[in-house]
């Protein structure tokens, strides 16, 4: 009963968490276009998240083990409702591309320990069942925080409060356990070498998906600010894409199962370079129009990067899953880096719509990819492959995500999960091992 107890405050924290990052995500890009800031400030913005999002993977793990999980946590919460806050005190494009890099590097370090927990308390035979629950949370919780943008709107302070509120409040449920604190954060284990000799596709994937998502998460909301859209309307469209997105992940999955999983990836890439196609040709104005596009946007692109891992690990050997997964992270991060940048340079030249020659171009260069490849590899037997496993926000998924994949069962016990010993210099600091002892953790 306990451990149930424990991994439903857990799912409150991440909720709290992805709920205040929905939000904050959304409210910048058009609460900056609003204030005049340029589309390259906007596209750096973006770039900023990326980048200190990537860096709090790698570096938050260290920190973690000089002072304990529960003192980290405070600290990223503390910093990120403070960088939340400053972007309403100090509205200025340069002010919020370093505010939202330290925004990422917070984001990044208090999802990690939240899973790190989480983590700790799965059993192998329920991890699976757990880690779906999670993302399913993470998707509805990010979906909901840029919903409630349609409630509170971009003028004013209640959006960027609200956001601190939510942001700090995830705290709770790891400043409040009694138990032991978790084994120390998994570091990013990286070799894209081996990432590339696994699955050229799955490499290709990664960057074209952080490129397109990227670009897309960053300044789609500004693109329907131009095209007319309030900030309701915004909300709306971003709901749109992102629940169809998260609802088409199962039947592809699914399916990738059955046949070539590069079949489901030329189709999702193929049908999401159409829909960007079509987008620039048509520059739809705020309507019913607009919404189709986004919706069926979503629907193709979310669900890549989900197949591509699969697809990768069924090639991976055992006790590679990991170190493939965090290539693709590191990829994935830069594309998310470079992708809204690269829009922004693009739309400002030439017309705000130029975001989805962008989008159409990398999915379409991937589907191009897939295809020739399957020319020169056959496909894994179905009975060969490790099952689907839906996946969160790709903007989202840290080293810790990774361990907590069920997929990773497979990996050397350094990468397992309760069963990884601590090594003593990196076990709970003396400090607070006497405060759980006493009860005050």
């Amino acid at each position: 009963m306990a451990s149930v107890i424990k991994i439903y405050a857990l799912f409150l924290g991440s909720a709290l968490l992805m709920f205040g990052g929905g939000l904050q995500g959304l409210l910048l890009s058009v609460r900056g276009a609003e204030e005049g800031f340029s589309l390259l400030s906007l596209g750096l913005i973006g770039t900023g998240w990326s980048v200190g999002f990537v860096a709090g993977s790698i570096t938050v793990p260290l920190v973690v083990r000089k002072v304990g999980h529960i003192r980290a946590f405070s600290v990223m919460a503390a910093i990120g409702t403070v960088t939340i806050l400053l972007n309403l005190l100090l509205i200025n494009d340069v002010s919020w591309i370093l505010l939202r890099a330290l925004s990422g590097f917070c984001f990044a370090g208090a999802a990690m320990i939240v899973e790190s927990w989480l983590n700790e308390v799965a059993e192998n035979k329920s991890r699976g069942t757990i880690f779906s629950i999670y993302v399913t949370i993470n998707m509805a919780a990010s979906t909901m925080g840029q919903i409630a943008m349609s409630v509170t709107g971009t003028a004013g302070y209640l959006p960027f409060v609200l956001g601190a509120i939510s942001f700090i409040c995830a705290v709770l449920p790891t400043a409040l356990t009694s138990s032991p604190q978790p084994r120390p954060l998994a570091s990013a284990k990286i070799d894209v070498v081996l990432l590339y000799k696994t699955s050229p596709v799955a490499a290709i994937a990664a960057f074209s998906v952080g490129m397109a998502n990227g670009a897309f998460g960053t300044l789609a909301p500004v693109y329907g600010y131009e095209q007319g859209l309030d900030a309701s309307g915004i909300a709306l469209l971003f709901a749109v894409a992102a629940i169809l997105g998260a609802v088409a992940q199962i039947p592809f999955g699914r399916l990738s199962d059955r046949i070539d999983r590069r079949i489901v990836l030329i189709g999702l890439a193929g049908f999401a370079a159409v829909v960007g196609a079509l987008t620039v040709l048509i520059n739809p104005e705020a309507g019913w129009v607009m919404y189709v596009l986004f919706a069926a946007y979503g629907f193709a692109a979310n669900p890549i990067y989900a197949v591509a891992v699969a697809h990768a690990n069924d090639f991976a050997k055992d006790g590679d899953f990991a170190k493939i997964a965090g290539g693709m992270l590191l990829i994935l991060g830069i594309g998310l880096a470079i992708g809204p940048a690269v829009a922004s340079l693009i739309m400002g030249a030439w017309s705000p719509v130029g975001l989805f020659l962008v989008t159409a171009t990398f999915h379409g260069a991937l589907a191009v990819t897939a295809f020739l490849r399957m020319r020169v590899r056959k496909s894994k037997d179905a009975a060969d492959r490790a099952p689907f496993q839906p996946m969160g926000n790709d903007k989202q998924v840290t080293p810790e995500t990774i361990v907590l994949d069920p997929r990773a069962d497979s990996d050397s016990p350094e990468m397992g999960h309760a069963e990884r010993p601590v090594p003593e210099e990196l076990a709970t600091p003396p400090e607070e091992k006497r405060d759980v002892q006493d009860g005050t953790v």
